[in-house]
């Protein structure tokens, strides 16, 4: 059985915790940087760490708007898959 890659890459970038709050998060609305590293238990470059994670796995996305980065989610499909998992 030949598994999409891309589908495993996103199963692996939602399978932390921290991420999954970041998602839960983001569902709600889209974020700045500064408001998801108030809500954290983690430092700025770990935080840092796991946006690129969900970045490169196109699960979310980036706009700047004057000096604040503001994420979003882009793949909606992840949103009805945590809708599913209950999260």
């Amino acid at each position: 059985m030949i598994i999409n890659k891309n589908i495993l890459k996103k199963l692996k970038a939602i399978s932390h915790e921290e991420r999954l709050n970041i998602l839960k998060t983001l569902i709600k609305e889209p974020t700045c940087v500064c408001e998801l590293n108030k809500n954290s238990n983690y430092s700025q470059p770990n935080l840092s760490k796991h946006l690129k994670i969900l970045k490169d796995a196109d699960i979310i996305d980036y706009k700047k708007e004057g000096n604040k980065v503001i994420y979003f989610i882009i793949d909606k499909k992840i949103i009805e898959v945590l809708k599913i998992l209950s999260i």
